[in-house]
């Protein structure tokens, strides 16, 4: 982490090639395209410009004979894998949740506890707008050859039973799939007996497009669902090192979304943080910023810290120690008013 702050440029030479050698092992893009020629996508924040023949950089968008051929991502078309979860789960930013704790009971639950017997339907997206080197689940990137078997809008909305009583949208990352997420979220919601609670939940490295990210809020916050940023890094230059992409979009987004929404429902958290506590690299001065960020927002904001497993391209470091950990988490409270470790079965 030295090296990274005293050296960025070097840093980031040595880094672009990690992360181009790892994405064309998969068929993807190397980088964003940015051909002055090309096509917008404006999907997400990358803002891709495709050149005919040429993809964006999350697979799922190339330029067809100048018009652009969406894969994934559409009402029609979403590329990911469903599954049922049941109630309490272990999602990330399960202390602050209806269903797993009974917070917003009768608003935005029909249990005083966590609704046990229901069902979270979880909706992993196999495609991403980041290029994360320490990816906990690094395999979204061989979804995006599958395309044949994507998945409607409309039918990923029939799973959402009379026994399921939240959505959350991660993966990968929503952020490239946004009108899907979205389209099925308000299917669900309009069909849903007006009695009944349905909240919908994302987590997400904040790199979507501002204009979905508001619509996004929006159902999160009148279903008494949750948005869960994942702040991997402080530093520019490391989140560019270790995630191939720069984070300022993810940190506007975050303060645009507590600013306009977290104040009008502080009971049930809209809006929760989480980051990867990374060995080597997402030290205690990463975190000390970024409490020091979402405090100046909001110190009330749930903050979690996630401790990190080895696996992908950072598959030689080891995981987490506790002492690291808990060095941060002390850090944290500092600034935070709550502040949890979280895969605490993976500290070493």
């Amino acid at each position: 982490m030295n090296c990274i702050r005293s050296k960025p440029e070097e840093a980031l030479e040595i880094t672009r090639e990690i992360h181009s050698r790892s994405r064309r092992s998969f068929d993807l893009p190397e980088a964003p395209p940015r051909a002055a020629q090309g096509l917008p996508c404006g999907q997400c924040a990358n803002n891709c410009c495709i050149l005919e023949g040429c993809k964006g950089y999350c697979g799922l968008v190339e330029n067809c004979q100048g018009r652009l051929l969406r894969h994934g991502g559409t009402p029609d078309k979403g590329v990911l894998e469903w599954y049922y979860d049941p109630l309490p789960t272990n999602c990330v930013s399960w202390w602050s949740c209806p269903g797993c704790t009974g917070v917003g009971y009768p608003e935005y639950t029909d249990s005083a506890g966590p609704e046990v017997g229901y069902r979270n339907l979880a909706v992993f997206y196999g495609s991403c707008s980041t290029d994360c080197l320490f990816c906990q689940n690094w395999h979204h990137r061989r979804m995006a050859k599958d395309t044949a078997a994507s998945v409607s809008a409309g039918e990923l909305a029939t799973k959402a039973t009379s026994e399921t009583s939240c959505i959350c949208f991660f993966g990968g990352d929503p952020s490239t799939q946004m009108p899907h997420a979205l389209v099925t979220s308000e299917t669900i919601l309009k069909g849903r007996p007006k009695k009944r609670n349905f909240r919908i939940c994302w987590e997400t490295n904040g790199r979507m497009n501002p204009g979905y990210l508001e619509q996004a809020a929006g159902l999160s916050l009148r279903s008494g669902g949750n948005i869960k940023f994942d702040l991997k890094t402080w530093s520019p230059h490391l989140h560019e090192v270790l995630c191939g992409t720069p984070n300022r979009i993810t940190l506007d987004n975050f303060q645009t979304t507590v600013t306009k929404y977290y104040a009008q429902r502080p009971k049930v958290p809209l809006v929760t943080a989480s980051t990867l506590l990374v060995p080597g690299y997402v030290d205690v001065t990463e975190i000390r910023e970024i409490s020091r960020f979402i405090a100046e927002l909001n110190p009330s904001i749930p903050y979690t810290l996630l401790a990190f497993y080895p696996t992908y391209i950072l598959n030689d470091i080891p995981a987490t120690p506790k002492k690291q950990a808990e060095e941060c988490y002390r850090t944290a409270k500092k600034t935070l008013k709550n502040v949890r470790i979280g895969n605490i079965n993976l500290l070493r």
